[in-house]
């Protein structure tokens, strides 16, 4: 087995290149506005030109939305863990509430409330949240087996993720600190996940997709 590789040099240039950019556009973003901000100001800030920066990032919502591309193939990554893809799931989940993972709402950290604040109350990143979510879900139906009915669960367990995060931000938002959130959060999360289970066996344990007998199999 061929053991993975670093980055090379150029790679890892490229991507403190889209780092550096996004924070720049997102301190902006937050101080002035999504819509108060041009492109064209970013760049300047980035100390970049507009064509560089367009390279990097073709829309100015992508400069929002980096923040969080690297959990757009999350879910699918943890349900290909084991023929249990909903215990994964929920494990994983609770994880996140356990040490304040900002993907989980559950964070009062400052910087993570702007950044939030900024996300949901910019009716351009919203529309752009949904196409990352729509990415999300298609990449988990694709682990999950691909057919219909994992169409149908992954299009129940990204909207349930989705949910349980912004309740959390809702809460906290209102003034509650993560701390004394987090308990209604584990168990809400708990509740859901359950519910999820007893609606969709075939991904709760046992078969799976493309196992011998299961619906998914081809």
């Amino acid at each position: 087995m061929t053991e993975p590789t670093e980055p090379g040099l150029r790679e890892r240039k490229r991507q403190r290149m889209f780092q550096a950019l996004s924070d720049v556009a997102i301190g902006l973003f937050v101080e002035k506005g999504f819509d108060a901000v041009s492109v064209a100001e970013v760049a300047a800030a980035a100390e970049v030109s507009k064509p560089t920066l367009f390279r990097y990032f073709p829309a100015k919502e992508d400069l929002v939305l980096h923040r969080i591309a690297d959990h757009e193939g999350e879910a699918a990554r943890v349900a290909g863990r084991g023929p249990a893809p909903l215990d994964a799931l929920r494990r994983h989940f609770l994880a996140g509430l356990e040490r304040f993972d900002p993907v989980t709402g559950l964070s009062d950290d400052p910087g993570v409330l702007a950044f939030h604040r900024l996300l949901y109350g910019t009716p351009a990143l919203v529309a752009r949240l949904h196409t990352h979510l729509e990415r999300s879900e298609a990449a988990l139906a694709e682990a999950l087996g691909g057919d219909l009915e994992a169409r149908l669960a992954a299009g129940q367990i990204i909207a349930v993720q989705r949910v349980l995060a912004r309740e959390n931000w809702r809460r906290i938002a209102a003034g509650e600190r993560a701390a004394d959130v987090r308990r209604d959060a584990v168990a809400a999360a708990e509740r859901a996940f359950g519910t999820l289970a007893s609606g969709l066996p075939r991904f709760a344990g046992g078969r799976v997709a493309g196992e011998p007998g299961s619906r998914g199999a081809r």
